[in-house]
């Protein structure tokens, strides 16, 4: 979701230093963030050691377990994916390094909405949600300072109330247009 004014957005893109937003929580995390800010125009064979770089595959491994979820195409729980790792996880890291990965076919499955209706979800394989997770950990800190002050959805720290706290300042700032875009079923085309 993204909240403008009628002329536009308020405040250029800041970095995360300067827009106010809560700094990593753990020193894992800021080491992280600072290693791939300074290697960000690297190489991707760089950027992806640094996704399956040890400490970080363990933060991704503590998320996914915390996450918990259903069994993709494979059908591996979560609770196999230790023992599963201990057995394949030097090929897949090779096979991510080298760029010949493939992930699974992503399982269908439908849920019913509050309004009625159907909503179409993917489920990842365990093993995939693990790889998305240590990319999502590696590459946030990198585009996230970058994206609009004006963006709410799907952002760390920011909310559906927030965007509407900030229509509400613009309403009452004498702005008389507020948009709010949701792109319904627009990936389902794509099928």
């Amino acid at each position: 979701m993204t909240i403008e004014a009628a002329e536009g957005p308020v405040t250029p893109a800041l970095g995360a230093e300067q827009s106010g937003r809560n700094p990593p929580s753990t020193a894992t995390e800021a080491a992280s963030v600072t290693v791939v800010k300074e290697n960000a125009h690297e190489e991707p064979t760089e950027l992806l050691s640094a996704v399956v770089d040890r400490p970080n595959m363990l933060r991704a491994y503590a998320r996914v377990r915390r996450n918990n979820g259903a069994a993709g195409v494979d059908g591996m729980a979560v609770t196999e994916l230790g023992d599963y790792l201990k057995a394949h996880w030097a090929g897949h890291r090779k096979e991510l390094l080298e760029g010949t990965y493939q992930p699974q076919p992503v399982r269908k499955v439908e849920i019913p909405k509050p309004g009625g209706g159907k909503r179409q979800l993917g489920i990842p394989t365990v093993l995939d949600r693990l790889i998305q997770q240590a990319l999502h950990q590696v590459l946030s800190p990198v585009f996230e300072p970058g994206f609009s002050e004006s963006s709410y959805g799907f952002r760390p720290g920011r909310n559906a109330g927030q965007a509407v706290l900030r229509a509400r300042e613009y309403v009452a700032a004498g702005h008389h247009w507020v948009v709010d875009i949701d792109l319904a079923s627009f990936l389902d085309a794509a099928s």
